[in-house]
């Protein structure tokens, strides 16, 4: 029979109604009933209105204020210093503003207390605008590999959505700080400064993401028409310049050498006020408070002015849904197409606060993440456990452990930090100083007092040297990685 005919369209069509009905009643004793069997009948609906009581004055209270300001714990609050048995010396607070930056803010920010320490400054800053250039040019490169790669992917594999998800938002990981360090190098602040664009990303994002998808598409045309892997690059390549142009436009032109003039360690004797006569000495002619100015790259001021390995640094975890002393890395988690997935070694929270103590103590900033929605207060700058008291207020126990938040996507990893001091007692942490990339208008003046009941229920990851980690634990990194896939909590990065 032609597929076209009307008995193919309508196959009951020479039944007789008896049969239909007969057919029909047939169905209904095979055919399971689909409809879900747990929606809220209209006795289910009853019963919640009546086991309701309302508490007028709560009411009147939760309609009049915001929530947070009712469940703050006082008992926290009033308990609360900022104290610290040991602080390393920094100066200034960094701003990410409206950009998801906090790990390349908080990579930079390591590096910032051993440059002013090594040359005196009175204050330093990196400019993140140099880095994040090279960062969005990179991901835009590992997207359309992506694409290349996945060219005969389904658009509904899980592993496809998760590429889209995130890998061209502003999120990253220690590890793409150390890439593009390597690669591009380093530069002060005012040899790239700040664009409106660099410091409010969304609208400059997705004007990329959307060139990005149109050039994905391109790709995925010429796979049809038989274009080979050689001419696929070819393609990425042009439509690479035409991203490095929407970049230099918007983040700046990064330089490829700068002058830059350190303040002068010895002043000089003519400067000083003269101890007999009190006299005060003419002004230079030259400002004698800096060092005559110097031509760096940006790979050759890395060198000669900051000299920090970071290869030297590794990173460590505590996720309580995997075996412990084990080595993982989350698949496509990096931000180079040529650079290994981030990695680590799983770790418990115990063992993490006493290596990131002994790193603190050596002076050494330590970058973490952490699940900041949780428990913390931008306006006091604290961050404990139960600093709200969410279930008090409305009879209700939201207690959940560290692996149940983790399992139900209710924690993770979302804001990288820098560690810059300690209170110890009795050889134990009490609270941690930690440096924000929120400017000076949140928090402590831009710094944070965490406690350490929070560290151990909401700290993630840490990066410190290697010569703060014992040997057993330095050694599973050169054991078989597991690779957790690209949509495990927490794998997308840090904003």
């Amino acid at each position: 029979m032609h597929p076209s005919s009307p008995r193919f369209l309508n196959p009951t069509a020479h039944l007789t109604t008896r049969a239909l009905t007969g057919l029909f009643v047939a169905a209904s004793i095979f055919v399971p009933d689909l409809r879900a069997e747990g929606g809220l009948t209209p006795d289910i609906l009853e019963n919640l209105r009546q086991s309701y009581r309302r508490d007028e004055t709560r009411f009147n209270a939760l309609a009049a204020n915001p929530i947070d300001t009712l469940v703050l714990n006082r008992n926290v609050l009033d308990a609360h210093n900022a104290h610290f048995s040991h602080r390393i010396r920094f100066k200034g607070v960094t701003d990410q503003h409206q950009s998801g930056r906090c790990w390349l803010f908080a990579g930079l920010n390591t590096l910032r207390p051993a440059i002013i320490a090594k040359h005196q400054l009175d204050g330093f800053e990196f400019s993140a605008s140099y880095l994040q250039f090279w960062d969005k040019l990179e991901k835009s490169n590992l997207y359309l590999e992506f694409m290349i790669e996945l060219r005969d992917a389904d658009p509904l594999d899980r592993e496809w959505e998760a590429i889209h998800k995130w890998t061209l938002n502003d999120g990253g990981w220690w590890q793409f700080v150390v890439a593009l360090v390597a690669k591009y190098g380093v530069v002060p602040k005012e040899a790239m400064p700040t664009t409106a664009a660099s410091e409010r990303t969304d609208t400059l994002n997705k004007i990329l993401e959307r060139k990005l998808h149109v050039d994905a598409a391109r790709l995925h045309e010429l796979h049809r028409g038989g274009a080979d892997l050689k001419a696929l690059r070819a393609y990425k390549v042009r439509a690479m310049a035409e991203v490095y142009g929407l970049l230099a436009q918007t983040l700046g032109h990064p330089p490829r050498e700068f002058t830059w003039r350190a303040p002068n360690k010895k002043k000089d004797d003519a400067k000083q006020i003269d101890g007999k006569t009190g006299a005060k000495p003419e002004p230079p002619a030259v400002d004698l408070d800096l060092t005559p100015a110097k031509t760096f790259t940006p790979q050759s001021f890395y060198r000669e002015m900051v000299g920090t390995s970071l290869e030297e640094y590794v990173s460590l975890y505590s996720d309580p849904l995997n075996p412990k002393m084990r080595h993982y890395a989350f698949k496509r988690a990096r931000n180079l197409a040529d650079k290994p997935d981030t990695d680590f070694v799983n770790i418990e929270i115990s063992a993490m606060k006493k290596i990131a103590m002994a790193s603190v103590m050596a002076n050494e900033p330590v970058w973490f993440a952490a699940d900041v929605g949780k428990d913390q207060s931008s306006k006091h700058g604290i961050m404990a456990v139960n600093l709200f008291h969410y279930g008090p207020l409305f009879n209700l126990n939201l207690h959940l452990d560290r692996a149940q938040r983790v399992r139900h996507h209710e924690g993770g990893s979302n804001h990288a930090m820098v560690f810059m001091g300690v209170d110890v007692v009795d050889n134990q942490p009490v609270k941690w100083l930690v440096e924000n990339s929120w400017g000076t208008d949140k928090g402590d003046k831009g710094t944070w007092t965490l406690y350490d009941d929070w560290f151990n229920e909401h700290v993630y990851m840490v990066i410190v040297n290697k010569r703060h980690v014992p040997a057993e634990m330095l050694k599973i990194f050169d054991e078989p990685v597991t690779v957790l896939p690209p949509w495990y909590p927490g794998a997308a990065g840090v904003r």
